[in-house]
């Protein structure tokens, strides 16, 4: 089964990305998407969604999200939730406050089961910490894993928990 990377946006997450890649080889197979904007693009959600629908075609999936790749998720599930097998959202970006983001997590969440999904945070992510994550997600299915880790940043080095949920 293939496992896609949806970094974050920055370029310093391909590095992350490939981490990642090392870390979990050989037992499972990764696959980085490339955001276009880090080869000069400029940064599309409807543009990298269709180029990630591209890349996974009909193919059953787990997937592994950072930052804005949990956002670009959210905006695919609605049409591939019944491929997806299992999904890990590190860093979510968003403190919640206008509805537009709440909704797009909660349509998208909604669209996985508690055993398809585990959520890690940083404790004191700058982006949104995990209190905030948690509180939103257990509103969504407190069944829902949400994992809090101990840094403060928004750098997600936790290999051995992607390979422990992926396998």
């Amino acid at each position: 089964m293939k496992t896609i990377i949806l970094p974050g946006y920055s370029p310093r997450n391909k590095d992350w990305a490939e981490e990642i890649i090392e870390d979990l080889a050989p037992e499972i197979e990764v696959v980085i998407h490339e955001w276009e904007h880090w080869s000069g693009g400029s940064m599309s959600v409807s543009r990298e969604k269709k180029r990630i629908l591209d890349l996974i075609g009909d193919s059953k999936i787990n997937v592994i999200a950072k930052s804005v790749g949990t956002r670009v998720l959210m905006n695919m599930l609605p049409e591939i939730h019944q491929q997806v097998n299992k999904v890990i959202l590190c860093g979510i970006p968003t403190k919640f406050e206008s509805e537009k983001p709440r909704e797009l997590y909660n349509n998208g969440l909604s669209l996985l089961s508690p055993s398809q999904l585990i959520i890690l945070q940083n404790e004191n992510d700058p982006l949104a910490n995990f209190e905030i994550i948690e509180k939103f997600v257990h509103s969504v299915n407190p069944k829902i894993v949400v994992k809090k880790m101990p840094r403060s940043d928004h750098h997600y080095p936790y290999s051995e928990d992607l390979k422990k949920f992926l396998t």
